[in-house]
């Protein structure tokens, strides 16, 4: 234990820190890891059973709201977890839509056409906009559901389906966990499968996955080589790295049992920065693998 401290520190101290340099964003893990599927690529392994964050309550998300118009954020996003299982889904999205922009991240099951008339309404009842992002990871049945389970392929672009005839374009997320995903001919063949299918402007966004969690099992966690180090540090110098492209430079996360420093690391107990908004206003030291995989990818979760 001494040991893997004291590594741990080494880390650390070898590492560059991103400064804050404002609160823009500001995400809920406000379903928890709770979900209704079990993705084999899932970097925080969400599943029907993992209850290591529980659902957040609306009271819960008011506070951090309140405190996040403090700060100045300017849009709010909603992840799990499967958001919609959390009973006060609905009312909480009515709440961050009297603040600003949100944006829900769904795996598409639970978005019948009741519910996205529902959002539809909530949408146009808002000076802001609502924004629904849905998960698939294959162009077929037969790519998709060996990662994200039997069956969901259709029930998965039933909900997207549903969104665009409710008025509410998704934007389809789709990691690399397939290679071809990331090429120009796996875009055109999911932009083609939702054409196919009536969504008539598309919108799609392409990440890369996480070596973290079940996606750790599946293909195997980082190597020791991908971490950054602090001879990348941006501040000592001109021509140095830049770290303001890092959504940490601007987001942070909360769960029900406080806030941690981005969407990525709330399994991981560094990553936990305070219980209140203003407890996380420091820099934070970049000595997670992860965080070579959003700097050299270029990764945003943002819409």
């Amino acid at each position: 234990m001494v040991a893997a401290e004291g590594q741990r520190q080494e880390l650390t101290a070898a590492s560059p820190r991103v400064a804050l340099r404002s609160l823009d964003t500001l995400w809920f893990q406000v379903a928890g890891t709770l979900c209704n599927l079990a993705c084999s690529h899932c970097f925080i392994s969400c599943s029907p059973t993992n209850r290591t964050h529980e659902h957040m309550s609306l009271e819960q998300v008011r506070t951090y709201l309140e405190e996040g118009v403090r700060l100045g954020v300017k849009e709010y996003y909603f992840t799990g977890g499967e958001p919609f299982l959390n009973p006060q889904m609905e009312e909480i999205l009515e709440a961050a839509l009297a603040c600003g922009p949100a944006t829900v991240l769904s795996n598409g099951l639970l978005l019948d056409v009741e519910r996205c008339r529902r959002l539809k309404a909530l949408s146009e009842a808002s000076d802001y906009s609502l924004d629904l992002r849905i998960s698939l990871d294959g162009y077929d049945a037969e790519s998709n559901d060996p990662i994200r389970g039997e069956g969901t392929f259709e029930r998965i672009l039933k909900g997207a389906v549903n969104a665009e005839e409710a008025g509410l374009t998704p934007v389809m997320t789709v990691t690399e966990v397939l290679q071809e995903n990331a090429t120009q001919q796996g875009r055109q063949r999911f932009l083609a499968l939702l054409e196919a299918r009536g969504i008539a402007r598309p919108r799609l966004k392409i990440l890369p996955v996480f070596q973290l969690g079940a996606e750790a099992e599946r293909s195997g966690a980082y190597a020791e080589w991908q971490r950054l180090a602090s001879t990348d540090e941006g501040e000592d110098g001109p021509g140095a790295e830049s770290w303001e492209h890092l959504q940490c430079s601007s987001c942070r996360m909360v769960t029900d049992q406080g806030v941690w420093v981005c969407p990525i690391l709330i399994n991981e107990p560094t990553g936990r920065m305070g219980e209140r908004l203003t407890d996380t206003l420091d820099s934070f030291p970049l000595d997670h693998p992860a965080c070579w995989t959003c700097h050299v990818h270029g990764v945003s979760c943002k819409t």
